[in-house]
């Protein structure tokens, strides 16, 4: 959600410029591609100030609605327990998806992810990772090890044009098939990732990763597009799920039942 910035001031550190998205018009759009339930997740513009976020969950009611914040790895323990009544159930690690390749820049994050992680793993916390995908990469080893749920956005950000051969995307497989089965993959984000008219490039993507783990994937709007929004339609990007999963149990797997399972919808 993106409110009013009188009301909701940014960051320092913007990546885009923000949009006006109030609750209202999200969930006209839901409504009319007939989802009851929402999951919520913190945008860079906002930096650790989850308050806009928070406030559209409230008003939703927690029965409707989970979010992911971003929060410091050292919160409060009550700050965690206030954010847990109100439906949060996770944490998102955050990185430019445009940042360029940087040695070393992964073990720079590692204190962060296993400080997170610890956390996490007591109170039945996911970590959701959004990482441009050279550090995707990076990061399987230590993504081997949690022994909590986290899940990847946007395919992982592994680029469309490098082919469902590349390095990184089959190491992504591997890692939904093997081990304690914790990985989850949004398919978000498509427009992030493909270059090719209709996202036709991505389909060989989606299913692949459907096929891998049907049971832990899930499907999420990234609305409001940001940067991309004069570029795409939110129900044209709704559509696309019918020609990655044509089966309508898979497709009911994918929208109801894994995230249902992944973010403790009663």
């Amino acid at each position: 959600m993106f409110g009013a910035a009188g009301r909701y001031p940014y960051g320092t550190d913007l990546r885009y410029a923000p949009p006006f998205a109030p609750l209202e018009d999200f969930l006209a759009l839901s409504h009319r591609l007939g989802i009851e339930r929402f999951v919520f997740v913190q945008p860079s513009a906002y930096g650790r100030d989850n308050r806009c976020m928070l406030d559209a969950m409230r008003e939703v009611g927690d029965r409707r609605c989970r979010g992911i914040v971003d929060i410091d790895e050292n919160a409060a323990e009550s700050e965690i327990s206030r954010l847990h009544a109100l439906g949060v159930r996770g944490v998102r690690i955050n990185v430019p998806p445009v940042k360029p390749y940087e040695a070393g820049f992964a073990g720079k994050l590692l204190p962060r992810i296993e400080r997170l992680s610890a956390r996490c793993a007591e109170i039945g916390w996911q970590l959701d990772f959004l990482t441009p995908g050279w550090l995707t990469s990076e990061l399987m080893p230590a993504l081997k090890k949690l022994k909590h749920d986290f899940t990847i956005a946007h395919f992982g950000l592994l680029q469309a044009k490098d082919g469902v051969t590349q390095h990184g995307f089959r190491r992504l497989l591997g890692l939904l098939r093997e081990g304690d089965r914790r990985c989850w993959v949004k398919l978000t984000g498509v427009y992030r990732l493909s270059v090719a008219e209709g996202f036709s490039d991505v389909l060989p993507f989606a299913r692949a990763l459907i096929e891998a783990a049907p049971d832990r994937v899930i499907w999420g709007s990234d609305y409001p597009h940001l940067s991309f929004a004069d570029k795409v339609g939110s129900v044209e990007l709704w559509n696309l799920l019918g020609s990655w999963a044509p089966d309508e149990t898979t497709r009911k797997k994918i929208l109801v039942d894994n995230p249902q399972r992944l973010f403790s919808f009663s």
